[in-house]
């Protein structure tokens, strides 16, 4: 019960502080309220880069042909032989009937060519098409599959495809780099700009020490006093992230620039995102309070 009363009293102490020190707490919630708009705008470009090179993996794709002279047993076999790859997540058969289909559908000059030919002259192979489940083994996995029995070709943009995913690494980490980088200024200047608040009440924190209080008890207050900073300095990034990104995302239809480069859908992508920055205001908030504070309860 003392322990409920403590943190009471210092909750309802804390508000009477960003009150009281209605300057110095604004300028530390400006603060948070500008480094926490950039650390949003970070996050919303590297949850999309993720998302972007997910959508890019899932579309990448092994094709392997069958020889001509394949038979109904051998394709079966074929099919038999993929199910139990571990690597494999997708398997798409298409007979040579049906690529010529599709190739005459989609371009007239085509058609003219192809439509007199019977199963005997269709110089097409039937084809596997293989999404695989890890693509950091796409290259592996067709190699496997060029050493199966009847495979005339195995194809998957063989060189281009390393080079792609290795580039989408690089963007991912760098972008989560560039987050945590910014939330560590972040809390460099939450620290340098709290450290003028307690500053200003450094005799009160003597006062305190004098009558006998804890450091815990000295300390509890500030940290919630923080706390509350970051949380009032979340407010205005967690509206531009919602609002922002809602219009973003609705002036572009969806994706940026081309369709491949697909954007997240808001929902619900801004919950995550506004949830993520409270967080981090909040944490940042009681690290910079409890940092700042700590100098002057120094013996």
């Amino acid at each position: 019960m003392k322990l409920f009363r403590m943190l009471g009293r210092s909750i309802r102490d804390a508000f009477k502080s960003v009150i009281r020190n209605f300057s110095l707490s604004l300028a530390s919630i400006s603060c948070i309220t500008i480094t926490l708009i950039i650390v949003a705008i970070a996050i919303i470009a590297s949850f999309n880069v993720q998302n972007f090179t997910k959508e890019i993996e899932k579309d990448l794709t092994i094709v392997l042909f069958m020889e001509n002279d394949s038979t109904r047993e051998d394709i079966e076999t074929m099919e038999e032989t993929l199910r139990r790859k571990d690597n494999i997540a997708e398997i798409t058969f298409q007979s040579k009937e049906n690529v010529k289909n599709e190739m005459m559908e989609e371009y007239d000059v085509f058609n003219s060519v192809m439509k007199d030919w019977d199963s005997e002259d269709n110089p097409l192979r039937d084809t596997f098409k293989i999404k695989v489940k890890d693509v950091e083994k796409i290259g592996k996995t067709a190699k496997d599959l060029r050493n199966e029995k009847n495979v005339a070709l195995v194809q998957y943009g063989e060189g281009m495809v390393e080079k792609l995913v290795n580039a989408f690494r690089s963007v991912e980490k760098v972008a989560y780099g560039v987050v945590i980088a910014l939330v560590v200024v972040t809390v460099f200047l939450i620290i340098n700009t709290i450290k003028l608040t307690i500053f200003s009440r450094k005799r009160e924190i003597g006062i305190m020490r004098l009558v006998g209080a804890s450091n815990f008890s000295i300390k509890i207050p500030f940290i919630i006093e923080g706390m509350i900073l970051g949380l009032f300095g979340s407010i205005v990034p967690i509206i531009l992230t919602t609002y922002g990104y809602l219009a973003f995302y609705q002036h572009f239809d969806g994706y940026l620039f081309t369709k491949l480069i697909e954007l997240i859908s808001p929902e619900p992508f801004i919950y995550y995102a506004s949830i993520i920055i409270v967080i981090i205001g909040i944490i940042v908030g009681m690290i910079g309070s409890a940092s700042a504070v700590r100098k002057y309860l120094k013996v």
